[in-house]
């Protein structure tokens, strides 16, 4: 047991000596944000700090490539999402702004929320949209998406059952 762990924190040591800087180039390539690509080559190794076995990695650049590649997708979308929110909270009053912690709070529940609808088929996340921020009765949606009133109680259902599933 011990040598396994031993030979897996040597195989990450490896893996972050000779590609740490070559992800970062590749990063601030596509960031072109020298501070996205720091935080984003952290994130890279941390996450491959987690993976099981990294003696099983046969190509290292392409295998970081595939997680940095995810990793800076989420981070855009995170920052489109406050972006967003931001935006429809500048409209308030200064007084009506939500603490830091509930600001963070907030944007943290929207791309999860974000998250769980990911994947889902337009029709189908609309209506859960529509059911549940706007209140719309089934009949309402079922009119707003040319669809009968079956398919939006079916659809409801399983995008509550593929958020249940996500989370």
């Amino acid at each position: 047991m011990f040598s396994a762990s031993l030979l897996q924190n040597q195989q990450f040591q490896y893996m972050y000596q000779s590609h740490r800087t070559w992800v970062y180039a590749w990063l601030c390539k596509k960031t072109g944000c020298i501070h996205d690509a720091a935080d984003i080559t952290q994130d890279t190794f941390i996450k491959l700090l987690h993976q099981v076995d990294l003696t099983e990695i046969i190509e290292p650049r392409a295998y970081l490539t595939t997680i940095a590649h995810g990793l800076m997708v989420n981070h855009f979308k995170r920052r489109a999402i406050e972006n967003a929110y931001l935006e429809a909270l500048s409209r308030f009053p200064e007084s009506a702004m939500p603490s830091p912690e509930a600001l963070s709070i907030a944007i943290e529940t929207l791309v999860n929320i974000d998250n769980m609808l990911d994947g889902l088929p337009e029709k189908m996340r609309m209506a859960f949209l529509l059911c549940q921020l706007e209140g719309l009765s089934h009949a309402e949606i079922a009119d707003k998406l040319s669809v009968s009133v079956s398919s939006v109680r079916k659809y409801i259902t399983k995008a509550l059952l593929h958020c249940v599933a996500v989370k």
